[in-house]
């Protein structure tokens, strides 16, 4: 009998390897043991890259769409002056928020001020694997996260206890400073303890233009009756950027994730959330705005593991140029879970003929005692809309770009804190300004 056949590595695939044998010795023992980073290390080389024979990568190749790997950012920290971290985070720098810096993939504490209040615990990431109990283990066949356990550098440990709030928003900042691209590769643990209440902020930057790739993963646990908050922000400089949220909810806990993407030549933000006690409630908001070749993969997998939960999900898009946009919003129902409520609604503003948008909703439902469905659309701006703003004497292009704008600020509306939205709303105004054709 002959022996199976070997799928060649591609040239991706094997600078991934290279690069972890060259840096291996010098990753950080506090977040991954020699053993564990090449054991995860193993698992990938058995996985690969995920590719379209993948059902839910099927839309998003990175075996073919991932040409090179830059080299991790491991060593010593990189200096990046206050000012220059603040010009690079434009109207983000003015918000009232508690900071968490990297630079490089570390945390640098002279730039961050952390919280120090009573009850809130912020600090470095310490050794030990996520929790992986939000999806079953089925992050088992992710590969994306083998590569974030081999490489991660650093990240932060948040918890939060019994009653304990946050006065204001902590910000997140992956900053990336040098001559040459990084893989940059965190992870950050949230602990909430019940009735407990934070809201995390997280974006990334490039100082002097620096490129490359970004691993980040998220873990959370919301107590009872606890509520987070957690607002991405996709790198104000292009860069490949590769996200994983798991989050458990415990009783009535409220989780309100909200993502935007302001472009990226290559994105995948996956989440996989799970109800595991009984009232739960979730509202997640995801906006992309892109042009050129910009190819931008949001994945969401909710599972209902008990009764009562209500879930939300809303996805908007405008697309210009060769742009391409993902949408895959899977809802499981457990035979337990009954009185689910759980919606979803994809929806894209296509400027370009020669733009794609893909949208996948799926509902896999045991439970028969539920109110659950979908919507997908998407369509052009409306001649009529725009007729009806130029007949009151708006000029044709600001009546497409009030449009516009009202079409992807229905994300931003689930953003409590109206200084970040006025910031993000900004933010999505100046790209399409900039980017979108009229």
């Amino acid at each position: 009998m002959s022996a199976p056949a070997q799928i060649a590595k591609t040239p991706a695939e094997e600078a991934l390897q290279r690069h972890f044998e060259a840096v291996a010795s010098d990753l950080p023992a506090r977040t991954g043991s020699s053993a564990a980073r090449h054991a995860a290390m193993a698992r990938f080389g058995e996985l690969g890259l995920p590719h379209r024979r993948i059902e839910a990568w099927k839309y998003t190749d990175l075996r073919t769409a991932l040409r090179d790997v830059a080299r991790p950012a491991v060593g010593s920290a990189a200096r990046v002056e206050p000012a220059a971290l603040d010009a690079a985070l434009g109207p983000f720098a003015a918000l009232d928020t508690y900071r968490a810096v990297f630079v490089n993939g570390r945390l640098d504490e002279a730039l961050s001020s952390l919280p120090a209040i009573d009850g809130i615990d912020v600090s470095g990431l310490a050794a030990g694997a996520s929790d992986e109990r939000a999806t079953g283990g089925r992050l088992e066949q992710e590969s994306l996260l083998a590569l974030n356990d081999a490489f991660v550098t650093d990240g932060l440990a948040i918890k939060a206890a019994r009653e304990a709030r946050l006065d204001k928003p902590l910000m997140i900042v992956s900053a990336r400073t040098g001559e040459s691209d990084l893989l940059v590769t965190l992870r950050h643990d949230i602990d909430l303890a019940p009735t407990s209440e934070i809201t995390v902020l997280e974006t990334a930057v490039s100082i002097g233009g620096t490129g490359g790739q970004s691993n980040t993963r998220v873990t959370a646990m919301i107590g009872d009756s606890a509520r987070l908050t957690h607002i991405k922000i996709g790198s104000l400089t292009p860069v490949v950027d590769l996200a994983t949220w798991t989050t458990r909810l415990g009783r009535d806990a409220t989780y309100r994730p909200v993502q935007f993407m302001p472009g990226a030549p290559l994105a995948r933000n996956q989440s996989f959330v799970t109800f595991e006690g009984e009232g739960g409630d979730l509202e997640f908001s995801a906006g992309v705005v892109a042009n050129g070749r910009d190819h931008i993969d949001t994945t969401v997998v909710v599972e209902h593991m008990a009764p009562g939960c209500r879930s939300r999900e809303l996805f908007k898009a405008v697309l210009d140029g060769q742009a391409r946009a993902v949408s895959q919003g899977k809802v499981v129902v457990d035979r337990l879970a009954q009185k689910t409520d759980g919606k979803q609604m994809a929806q894209a503003l296509m400027l370009s003929e020669d733009a794609e948008f893909d949208s996948k909703p799926e509902l896999e439902i045991y439970a028969d005692d539920v109110a659950c469905g979908h919507g997908s659309t998407s369509a052009q701006i409306d001649p009529e809309h725009i007729f009806y703003l130029r007949s009151r004497g708006v000029p044709k292009a600001e009546a497409e770009a009030l449009l516009t704008e009202a079409f992807i600020a229905e994300v931003f509306d689930a953003i409590d804190d109206e200084a970040i939205q006025e910031v993000v709303v900004q933010l999505a105004r100046d790209w399409l300004a900039a980017n979108a054709s009229r």
